[in-house]
């Protein structure tokens, strides 16, 4: 052999190089890298995507419910004010029956009261203020809910696609081969991203609504307070 090379060398004949293998970049889409997770990650996957939209869903509904209830006319609580000063309870009165908004609704319980004791008037708005707040907050719940049980679900998935993987594993007689152990580590993975991705987008939603809540809710404070004042102001 080694002859063989030297004379080749000698003779100036052409040495043969071997051919470098050309590297075959594999991508993998969306689908595929679903469907390559069995029916254990499509399934998980399935009940995650479900759980995304209805969280994208309670999300912009609450979000045009808040935003529609926290506009309200600025000139609202002086004309209602005039009217408190001049005895026209009832132009008041219809005046809240005109406007749809929490605050509208809160004075409108307060003038229904007006004639009974400050106590009274204060523990009535008080009243209708909870229950304009658990309207305001209606299924914002259910987005905590997803945001704490998505990830949960997906970490499921997770150990599912790995008892599979160690399942196959095992079967084949102690080699490993990427090609039994890819469907279970798909599962596994996939399932882990998705339920991450519906946790992070449910607990976003849910803080954006709270924060949005809690100026409806101090809107809502203001003018009960300012109501309440001009009523306690002496004639």
């Amino acid at each position: 052999m080694l002859n063989t090379f030297i004379q080749d060398v000698q003779t100036g004949a052409q040495i043969p190089v071997p051919l470098e293998t050309e590297s075959v970049e594999k991508s993998l889409s969306i689908i595929e890298l679903i469907s390559s997770g069995g029916v254990a990650g499509q399934f998980i996957i399935g009940v995650l995507f479900l759980m995304l939209i209805g969280a994208i869903y309670i999300y912009f509904e609450r979000l045009f419910a808040i935003k529609a209830a926290s506009k309200i006319d600025g000139n609202f609580m002086n004309q209602i004010k005039d009217h408190v000063s001049h005895g026209k309870i009832d132009a008041a009165q219809l005046l809240c029956a005109q406007v749809n908004s929490p605050v509208s609704r809160l004075i409108g319980k307060g003038i229904s009261r007006i004639g009974k004791p400050l106590a009274d008037i204060n523990t009535a708005i008080e009243n209708a203020g909870r229950l304009e707040v658990y309207g305001l907050e209606k299924n914002v719940s259910m987005l905590a809910t997803i945001s704490g049980a998505g990830p949960m679900i997906g970490f499921l998935g997770t150990v599912i696609g790995m008892i599979l993987a160690i399942f196959e594993l095992a079967n084949a007689g102690g080699t490993i081969q990427m090609d039994v152990l890819a469907s279970g580590l798909y599962t596994a993975m996939t399932t882990t991203v998705a339920g991450l991705i519906v946790g992070i987008v449910s607990f976003m939603a849910y803080n954006h609504l709270v924060v949005k809540t809690d100026k409806v809710v101090y809107q809502m404070e203001a003018n009960s307070l300012e109501f309440l004042d001009h009523l306690n102001e002496p004639i």
